[in-house]
């Protein structure tokens, strides 16, 4: 690490975001029009400053200030006599000079109508955006569970850009306010650059076909490991309960079937009509008073091999276990004191967001706390 580069770190400077796709090939491609207009404006002041020195000796200066007034048609004054040769130099300089600002508007107008310049700026800038993101989620795919999900990511502040082939997604977007958004095929190298997937913290893709949810699983497993960064989240939705297992066995961590959860939502409802918004209340609220977080027992954790009473978290931390899932993932809900809790097991803890905190930090704590000394 050079000298320099230990001063920014000690002074905690951070690079400047870059987009990982570069669209200055493309924007190049839309700007190649101009360069016949271009061309034609240097060497129509080239032919007018050439032939005003020619005809009436003017100096190059003089001559290029009346060929400029001249071609742009301000007439604004002559800076020294003209000939009858130069008066007739000058009409024929007027006509070539209209005809040429006449064909480069056309070519202009053109290049503008066809929209493509104006989409690739959009992108571009769009691009820049998104590189300054980190830890969002990447949202494939338009639809219905996009448009309800992208609602509650904003109520929560939690960053995120949508990806989708279709050519209308940018009016989707302003319709339903997704702030960051990329049209193109989101299992592409291309999307994956341009979402900057190497700074986000997950992928969720929401197709209703399971071969476009195979594929960004797949490569979303890939890209980690070509950067040798840690795993990321990857949620997915699937039919039945067939094509969730089958997802859950190429890498998604968790698959979320609509119908079973409209149903198991239904079931709950019948049952309980008195409890119809309290999860919505307190768990899914925007600042909701409460949170729920499942916790994995690292492996130097303290508390692996202890009883759930042993370890006095409801205590210390104020926060509640109500389930434990073990290494075999069998879930326990409710568990007693004297449930053992085992290398690699997730404790489902509910609680304040301030006491999921202090409970993580005693998890995570490969020494007994002191003050488990005296409670």
């Amino acid at each position: 690490m050079s000298l320099e580069q230990k001063m920014k770190k000690f002074l905690n400077w951070a690079e400047e975001s870059r987009p990982e796709y570069n669209l200055d090939i493309e924007l190049y491609q839309q700007l190649k029009a101009f360069r016949l207009p271009l061309i034609f404006l240097v060497l129509m002041m080239l032919f007018g400053t050439l032939g005003y020195v020619w005809i009436d000796n003017f100096s190059i200066i003089d001559a290029f200030y009346q060929a400029g007034m001249t071609f742009t048609t301000v007439g604004f004054t002559e800076v020294a006599p003209i000939s009858p040769a130069g008066r007739i130099f000058t009409i024929i300089f007027i006509f070539a000079g209209f005809g040429a600002f006449t064909f480069s508007m056309g070519l202009f107008i053109e290049v503008l109508k066809k929209g493509t310049l104006s989409k690739v700026l959009k992108e571009r800038s769009m691009i820049y955006k998104i590189a300054r993101l980190k830890n969002h989620f990447v949202i494939c795919y338009h639809n219905i569970y996009t448009i309800e999900l992208t609602k509650q990511f904003r109520e929560n502040h939690i960053p995120f850009v949508v990806v989708d082939s279709r050519e209308d997604l940018p009016e989707l977007a302003e319709q339903y306010r997704y702030p960051y958004f990329i049209v193109g095929e989101p299992h592409t190298q291309e999307a994956i650059l341009k979402t900057h997937l190497s700074s986000a913290k997950g992928l969720i893709t929401l197709s209703s076909n399971i071969a476009d949810n195979i594929a960004l699983i797949a490569s979303a497993r890939l890209y980690e490991k070509e950067l040798g960064r840690k795993p990321y989240f990857i949620m997915t939705n699937a039919d039945d309960d067939k094509d969730a297992e089958k997802l859950t066995k190429l890498g998604a961590d968790s698959v979320v079937s609509p119908s079973k959860l409209v149903a198991q939502r239904l079931s709950a409802v019948s049952v309980r009509p008195d409890m119809e918004n309290m999860l919505e209340k307190f768990l899914y609220a925007k600042d909701a008073p409460i949170d729920i977080e499942e916790i994995r027992v690292p492996d130097l954790s303290w508390v692996r091999f202890k009883r759930l009473k042993e370890t006095r978290i409801r205590t210390l931390t104020n926060a509640d276990v109500v389930g434990i899932r073990d290494q075999n993932n069998k879930f326990t809900p409710m568990p007693s004191g004297d449930t053992l809790i085992g290398t690699g097991s997730r404790l489902l803890v509910i609680g304040t967001a301030e006491s999921i905190r202090a409970t993580k930090r005693f998890i995570f704590s490969k020494h007994k706390p002191e003050e488990i000394k005296y409670v």
